[in-house]
């Protein structure tokens, strides 16, 4: 294992800037694609239901951002070569901050031609279903956390490609429940929301509690990575398993919190 000098490597580390073809392409048609729907295509195929706000473009357009940052920035080296803890904040921009605002960011009606299409419609109401949600994401979380398929991931780019649109899929699935504006695709009363809330937050339990309370590092990939920072293996996992876990109990939280006061007021 090498040790770095603190101050030259921290100096160096923003120079570090991945610019992946498949991610700059990939976020630059999804966002292209929305502008275009929300604006000259929805007079082209008279497409029903009030303009966008700028809000909402706001919010999608920092979606793609979010993920931007998460996968070209220095985080994404810090996070590859260097620290558990980078790559678990990695992992909460992917799949707590950016799919919400991706989903808020979007007009129900956008879906409607989609929807008509039966095979379509069919599909997306299972695969937004709560409890389909739920296990998908869950289920895809912990695997992708298992050290063996962690160290794959890692060494393999196009697996860790793969590994991220899971991640994203999977939380727009997960989020669609609480965050839909879809009449076709609606989300869950504001009761069902907070108790779903309550299963997310007791559910990253599975990823959570391995990773903090384990006395020996679980990831051998960085065992072996340089040393780059004052922390043993061991606390730079555990730090990891903290940011995953209290971001989304904060997160969790505030939502949960946000739709009750909501629920009590249009209940009053």
């Amino acid at each position: 294992m090498t040790d770095y000098d603190f101050s030259e490597f921290w100096y160096s580390i923003w120079a570090k800037w991945h610019f992946h073809p498949d991610v700059l392409i990939g976020l630059a048609i999804l966002l292209s694609l929305y502008l275009w729907i929300v604006g000259p295509g929805r007079v082209k195929f008279q497409l029903s239901g009030t303009p966008v706000a700028s809000t909402q473009i706001t919010m999608f357009t920092c979606s793609i951002l979010i993920i931007l940052f998460a996968l070209i920035s220095p985080l994404h080296e810090l996070s590859d070569k260097f620290l558990f803890s980078a790559h678990m904040f990695q992992h909460v921009l992917l799949t707590l901050i950016a799919p919400p605002l991706m989903i808020a960011g979007t007009p129900g009606w956008v879906f409607k031609p989609l929807l008509k299409i039966k095979v379509i419609a069919w599909l997306a109401r299972r695969l937004t279903h709560p409890i389909t949600a739920f296990a998908a994401f869950n289920l895809t979380f912990a695997f992708w956390h298992f050290p063996a398929l962690y160290a794959t991931s890692v060494d393999f780019h196009f697996i860790h490609v793969a590994e991220h649109i899971m991640f994203i899929s999977t939380a727009v699935m997960v989020w669609w429940p609480l965050m839909s504006s879809s009449e076709e695709l609606p989300p869950l009363s504001e009761p069902a929301k907070m108790l779903y809330l309550v299963a997310l937050s007791i559910a990253q339990i599975l990823v959570f509690a391995p990773i903090t309370f384990s006395d020996m590092p679980l990831y051998e990939f960085y065992v072996n990575a340089p040393n780059v920072w004052s922390l043993s293996n061991l606390a730079d996992q555990q730090i990891g398993g903290l940011i995953m876990k209290v971001g989304g109990g904060v997160l969790f939280m505030a939502l949960f919190i946000r739709i009750f006061l909501r629920w009590a007021r249009d209940d009053a």
